[in-house]
This record gives C-alpha cells, structure tokens and sequence, in this order.
C-alpha cells in the first residue's frame, strides 16, 4: 500500500513537471531517457553521486532529463541530471537506466 502511495505521489509530481516547458539546468547539456527500469520500480534521483545519499525523487521510464558530467563510484556511473520540464529537481543518477537521445 505505501509503495503505490508513493508512486501516485512521485506521478503527481511528475505531471506537474510537464505542465509547462522552462529553462534548461546550466551545465546540464545532454538529453536522456530513463529507459529499462523494471516494471513496478522506478530509477531513483539521488542528492549526490551514490547510494548513500537520499533520494529525491522516483523516476519511471519515459522521464525525460538533462544530464551533465558523469562520474565512477565503484562499479557505478553516477551522471548529474534534471529534470527536463523541472531544471530546479536535480540530483545524481545511475547512467545504466539513461537512454541519451
């Protein structure tokens, strides 16, 4: 029950990301996908480049971004990202789940 609150939650937010086109994020020049999320999970938006620091926000597939610089943690590729309907919701994400466009 509180995982399909959450996800009601994070799609509101969602919408509201879309409702209206801003700026891109400075710094922020690539365009990706979140692509290949397992059904039911959501690639989640980290305050910094790890799986240590909080998550932001879940991102279903189809969530459009503006990336930036990428980085290696371990076995991991850690990108900085935005939202793209949103450039002020910006975190840090897993590369594996971008699809760049």
């Amino acid at each position: 029950m509180g995982r399909m609150i959450a996800s009601v939650l994070v799609m509101g937010l969602l919408a509201g990301c879309y409702a209206s086109p801003r700026a891109p994020a400075i710094g922020l020049t690539g365009r990706a996908e979140v692509s290949g999320v397992e059904e039911g999970d959501m690639l989640k938006l980290r305050a910094g480049p790890g799986l240590g620091y909080e998550i932001i926000v879940g991102l279903p597939n189809g969530t459009l971004m503006r990336t930036g610089e990428c980085q290696r943690l371990g076995g991991t590729v850690w990108c900085e990202a935005a939202l793209d309907r949103d450039p002020g919701t910006r975190g840090y994400v897993s590369e594996t789940y971008l699809r760049k466009m």
